[in-house]
């Protein structure tokens, strides 16, 4: 019986010792800012708190972010909480973030923060969130953006390497990681009539066009194409402000759409202007009008449209 009890004892020994570490962890986030599209980046300043027993932890030095492009170096504070250590850290840090700009400015982005330890993995590490006291600093807005869905998670990062170790069932590599994330919506109603306006100016400079005689060449021309060159011109000062990407945005389908209908308008006046030369004046007249009511009622439904399923999104 003795002996029993005794391989029983070891085994439940055993069993305590192989258990990870429970890490209860959390985040004040004091704010987000320096949004960069362009480059793909945003600056975020957090408080982060480890409560622990495993005195080999030391997050000072084992701390990863790993979708950070850079950490400064945190300020810390080392404390006790009853028999546990604790450990706060103050972060600031350049995030990468892939973003979304289908809908821009109309768009809405998920920020996500994930942090783990990186040397020890789960079986020797879990966190444990701390929700109850994860929070978002509501004093610190973000200019021009609404925030919501704030939340801290803890999730399990596998790597489909052994980093070296040939060991058998060591190919993955598995760590606990906890995560920040919130949603970010843009108050864009502003900053749509602030890019946009010099598209529209550029579309409304080409519809003159049609004010003249159709058998005026020059204004009739003149003004078409100087509002194509404008629309361009603010095509491209919008996109230097944005990433690149292949799929085709809100701002690449209105620019392109008023290109098509400024060529529209030459079009009409090419018509026009070859009627009037065939001393069919009458004609040429009649179709000056229906060109103009066409295009302008054509570019402002797709326009109403298209910005609506936007902002709708």
């Amino acid at each position: 019986m003795k002996k029993y009890l005794f391989f029983l004892g070891l085994i439940c020994a055993q069993t305590v010792h192989a258990a990870p570490d429970t890490v209860r962890v959390g985040a004040y986030v004091m704010s987000v800012h320096d949004i960069n599209f362009h480059d793909k980046e945003y600056t975020a300043r957090f408080w982060l708190w480890f409560v622990y027993n495993n005195r080999n932890f030391d997050f000072v030095k084992q701390l990863d972010i790993t979708n950070a492009k850079s950490i400064d170096t945190p300020q810390s504070l080392d404390d006790s909480l009853g028999q546990s250590k604790w450990t706060m850290l103050k972060m600031k840090c350049a995030m990468k973030e892939s973003w979304n700009v289908l809908d821009f400015p109309f768009d809405q982005q998920h920020l996500k923060i994930h942090i783990e330890n990186s040397l020890f993995d789960k079986n020797s590490l879990v966190f444990k969130p701390d929700i109850r006291g994860s929070k978002f600093d509501p004093d610190e807005t973000l200019a021009g953006w609404t925030i919501n869905n704030f939340k801290v998670s803890v999730t399990e990062k596998t790597y489909e390497t052994g980093f070296g170790d040939n060991r058998v069932g060591r190919d993955n590599q598995h760590f606990s990681a906890f995560e920040i994330s919130m949603d970010i919506e843009r108050n864009a109603w502003g900053l749509f009539l602030k890019i946009f306006v010099g598209m529209y100016i550029a579309f409304f400079i080409a519809m003159v066009g049609f004010a003249p005689n159709p058998w005026e060449v020059e204004p009739r021309f003149g003004l078409p194409v100087g509002g194509l060159f404008a629309a361009v011109g603010n095509k491209y000062i919008i996109d230097s402000s944005l990433p690149e990407s292949t799929a085709f945005t809100l701002v690449d389908t209105l620019h392109s759409f008023t290109f098509f209908s400024i060529f529209a308008i030459l079009v009409v006046s090419a018509i026009c202007l070859k009627l009037y030369d065939n001393d069919k004046k009458d004609q040429c007249i009649r179709v000056n009008r229906i060109g103009f009511r066409l295009v302008s009622l054509v570019y402002v439904l797709v326009n109403v449209v298209l910005v609506a399923l936007a902002a709708a999104n």
